[in-house]
């Protein structure tokens, strides 16, 4: 029987950021796994028209007060009467409604946490006054409590606030679009280079404040170590474009890396091929996985990322790419240097990486590892004394759609 199932994510498509990616390809692959899927999002600036896209209903609500992509929406707790399941992407500051909905109507709340959230300053404090009160309940009031690994979830600081609560923890790693990075086009080849003897290295990033923890000055700085024939290409666009080509100018490199700004997926796939190597040299935790490393892996690039919990379980260090400290610009332009002096390792890093991602990270394996978590979450709700879930369905009754 086909679930009634809502996700609520704070950011999603055309938005480029992980947590709305990782929503799409997920809500999709359940909708096309005959389940009527509906998204909970705040409004893109200037309009809040609804849509349906892949089979997937998609709801743009009001954002009464929005900080960043954190957002109040308007009439969020009323849209979630009536699922099975209420699925919320957090960390989402305003997002804590989707678990007060799921309490007040007795539905089974499952949380993915994406990442720790790492800010300076006067908003760092907000944050940490936040994360210790609404941020524990929401936490704690889920059935199910995701990480994208089981490294992450030992070292993110949400873990303590989860004492008692270890039996309702697990992990669901996020996935790669395997129709478009993974062809045999793109099968553990090095693209040939743009001049001869230029070697390309990649970075891909969403360069707005949200994301100020990709470490693209790290990068730039790395590349200020490198020899003259290696270029730098950054794909990704936001209100930090700016201050990183004035970094890029200063550090000396500006003619020698290109800021390519936000690509189609096409064209985005056809810079992986270029690339002789992706770089993710990410400073916090708040890189807690990097779908990036999967989808260079997956056009046969080898990859080079920062020794941070969650991330180095997506890189096998020596095989399919490189680890190196994060916050260390001398180490990643080492690591570069041993990368590409041997294109032969290059290729043979890239064949190994394609191979793994094709084996365990497509999205139908990741969807249908998460569709098995939801009918154990209502198994066990059935189970308990009060099934919460009868009070919104009967058994039989076919699911609606929510348009």
């Amino acid at each position: 029987m086909g679930l009634r199932i809502a996700h609520v994510t704070a950011t999603f498509p055309p938005y480029y950021g992980g947590t709305g990616n990782v929503c799409f390809h997920l809500a999709r692959e359940l909708a096309w796994r005959d389940h009527s899927v509906a998204v909970f999002t705040a409004a893109l600036r200037g309009s809040s028209q609804d849509e349906v896209r892949d089979g997937v209903h998609i709801h743009r609500l009001h954002a009464v007060l929005r900080v960043g992509n954190a957002s109040i929406l308007s009439g969020l707790i009323g849209a979630l009467r009536g699922f099975d399941i209420i699925h919320l992407h957090y960390p989402f500051f305003g997002g804590e409604a989707a678990a007060l909905a799921a309490r007040w109507t007795r539905t089974p709340l499952v949380v993915t946490y994406h990442q720790d959230v790492h800010l300076r300053g006067g908003r760092g404090l907000i944050v940490e006054a936040l994360r210790q009160t609404v941020g524990r309940l929401t936490l704690r009031a889920a059935d199910r409590l995701l990480f994208t690994s089981r490294d992450y979830g030992l070292a993110s600081h949400a873990r303590p606030m989860l004492r008692g609560r270890e039996q309702r923890i697990d992990t669901l790693s996020n996935g790669v679009d395997l129709g478009s990075f993974l062809t045999e086009a793109g099968a553990g080849e090095i693209a040939s280079p743009g001049t001869p003897g230029e070697r390309i290295v990649l970075l891909v990033a969403a360069l707005d404040r949200a994301h100020y923890f990709k470490g693209v000055a790290i990068f730039l700085d790395a590349l200020r170590l490198l020899p003259p024939e290696i270029r730098g290409i950054v794909v990704g666009d936001g209100d930090l474009r700016q201050v990183y080509e004035v970094t890029a100018s200063r550090l000396g490199v500006a003619s020698r890396v290109t800021f390519a700004g936000r690509l189609p997926k096409r064209d985005l796939v056809a810079c992986y091929r270029r690339a002789d190597v992706t770089v993710l040299p990410s400073v916090t935790m708040g890189e807690a996985f990097g779908m990036v490393l999967l989808e260079s892996m997956a056009c046969g690039t080898p990859v080079v990322a920062s020794d941070l919990p969650g991330v180095r379980t997506v890189v096998n260090h020596g095989v399919d790419g490189l680890l190196v400290p994060p916050d260390d610009a001398d180490a990643l332009a080492k690591a570069l240097c041993e990368m590409l002096a041997d294109r032969d390792r290059l290729r043979a890093m890239g064949r190994r990486g394609r191979a793994k991602v094709a084996a365990q990270y497509g999205w139908s394996v990741i969807g249908a590892r998460l569709e098995a978590i939801y009918r154990e979450v209502l198994r066990e709700d059935s189970q308990r004394p009060y099934t919460r879930r009868r009070r919104h369905r009967v058994a039989g009754t076919p699911p609606v759609s929510h348009s």
